[in-house]
Order: structure tokens, then C-alpha cells, then sequence
């Protein structure tokens, strides 16, 4: 059965859906996303998620395409559509078509789609086992916490993961980690305390990394932003990712380093049940 997509006002099967060659998403990736988890047919954290879209649309002077109350009705529609118990919900917002030019263009109409992928995100490999990263070094533009559609260089770094037969890898700037290629990097010191990137324009500020962190907290557990370098990474007892549609997901190597003894530890463990467990109870 094909996907239902939304596409500018239509829902239509993903064969069916059109987008304008002149789209500014399209060719100058001036665009925003986000991607919101779903669990038993429910959203997980989607006020935030509309929260970081109000900020990121800010930031780049573009015009919201509909209201937030409207943007959530067409979630839910996609979710009823496409019948999706557990995955994720893509939503993307671009400046609109337009003649190519690099300023931006006067009264274009944002673009609006959004598409479903249905996949497991409570039961997966890389919660049971973890996963294996390598670093490199991190070449994005400099507004990181602006959600954009400019994914090339994530995409690259990702490929350089592939090549060397890993899961992912963690992006490095003098030494120092900034995050992952589509997560936010978090160690564990060998006292129990969580370290993790302060937030800044070096990093995307992390729906699920603020729930985790929260999370932590009400557990007792001791957290630290700021930032790590490489090797202290390489030294933790433990280290773990946070994403949306990972959740908390343990990183048991790091360059050829086995992280603690090499499979995932207590406190990612006991973090990611807590996070599964609390969003379900505040799903919508």
C-alpha cells in the first residue's frame, strides 16, 4: 500500500505528489524540518518540536505555512492515513517557489510536506547492543541550531561512518566533540554523571536530548553540560546518543575504543526505559 504524503494543502499516495522545480527548499536548501516520533498511533514531545520549528522559522525570517493548532490537525490526519502505530512523522517548511535569486524572494508562499516512516523505535539493534562510531571532523556551516534541509555534510560524515563499517560518527572540532551526524552526543564519567555539549549555535538544541537530560535529573542522576574532548570520550564508562528516532541508544565504541566493557551501560539502559516509559505517558 503506497504512503498517503501531504503536499500543500493535498493529501495524495507519494507517486502522485509535486513539488515546483523553483522551490527554494530545492535549490537553495532554504528550509526547515523537524521529525516527530510516534508510539501507539501518539506523538511524543510535539509541543516542543513546534516550539523548535517557531524559533528555526524565526531565525531564517521565514513565514510559518499554517497555524500551530492546523499544523498538528494534518500530523494526527497523517498518522490516521497511513495507519502508523510506531515511527516517525517528517514535516518540512521551505520559503516557497521562486526565480532563482539568492536574496530572498517577496510574497512566495511557503511549501508545506510532510510523509510518515513506519519502523521500530522501542525494539532495535542499537538499543540491544549499541552502536560503534568513529570521529571526523565536523565541517558544517556555523548556525547548527537552526534546523535546516542542509544535510550534505551530515550526509558525508555519515557515508565516512559506512566506509569504515560503523553505525555513525561523531563530529570533532579541535578535539572536541560537537555531536553526532543526526543525534547529540552524551558521555558518562566513571562517577555516574552525564556530560553533554552545552547548548549554542554549535549544536542542534536536541528535542529528545532536553527530555533525556530532564529526565535524568528527577532520576538523581548528575548532569553536566559542557563541552568533552575525544579522548575523554574515549575514556568514559559509558557513552550514548539522543535523538528522536533513536531515543537514548548506547555507543559502545568509539575509533576502534571499546567504551566500558564494550556493551551498554547501566545509566544509557536505565535512561532510555525512563524516556520510553515518560513519553508514553505524556503522548498526544
Amino acid at each position: 500500500m503506497s504512503r498517503i504524503v501531504y503536499v500543500n494543502g493535498d493529501y495524495v499516495p507519494e507517486a502522485e505528489a509535486k513539488i515546483s522545480v523553483f522551490d527554494r527548499g530545492f535549490l537553495m536548501a532554504d528550509g526547515v524540518y523537524e521529525v516527530t516520533s510516534v508510539l501507539a498511533g501518539r506523538m511524543i514531545d510535539f509541543a516542543a518540536h513546534m516550539a523548535r520549528l517557531r524559533r528555526s522559522l524565526a531565525e531564517l525570517e521565514m513565514d510559518a505555512p499554517a497555524g500551530e493548532a492546523e499544523l498538528e490537525a494534518i500530523h494526527r490526519e497523517m498518522i490516521a492515513r497511513n495507519a502508523l502505530e510506531e515511527g516517525m512523522i517528517y514535516m518540512q517548511v521551505t520559503r516557497g517557489a521562486a526565480d532563482r535569486d539568492f536574496t530572498y524572494p517577496e510574497g512566495a508562499e511557503p511549501s508545506l510536506v510532510l510523509f510518515t516512516q513506519a519502523r521500530p523505535l522501542r525494539d532495535t539493534a542499537g538499543a540491544r547492543n549499541g552502536i560503534r562510531v568513529i570521529t571526523v571532523p565536523d565541517i558544517r556551516w556555523a548556525r547548527r541550531d537552526i534546523k535546516t534541509v542542509q544535510l550534505l555534510a551530515p550526509s558525508m560524515c555519515k557515508m565516512a561512518a559506512k566506509t569504515a563499517g560503523v553505525d555513525d560518527a561523531w563530529m570533532q572540532e579541535d578535539g572536541v566533540v560537537t555531536e553526532g551526524t543526526s543525534n547529540n552526543a552524551c558521555i558518562v564519567t566513571a562517577e555516574g554523571t552525564v556530560v553533554t555539549r552545552d547548548l549554542s549555535s554549535d549544536i542542534l538544541h536536541g528535542i529528545t536530548r532536553a527530555a533525556v537530560l530532564r529526565f535524568a535529573r528527577e532520576a538523581q542522576v548528575k548532569v553536566e553540560e559542557r563541552a568533552f574532548t575525544v579522548e575523554e570520550a574515549r575514556a568514559a564508562a559509558e557513552a550514548f546518543v539522543t535523538s528522536a528516532s533513536s531515543f537514548v541508544t548506547p555507543v559502545v565504541e568509539i575509533d576502534g575504543t571499546a567504551i566500558g566493557d564494550g556493551t551498554p551501560g547501566p545509566v544509557a539502559r536505565r535512561l532510555r526505559d525512563i524516556y520510553i516509559e515518560e513519553s508514553l505517558k505524556a503522548a498526544t
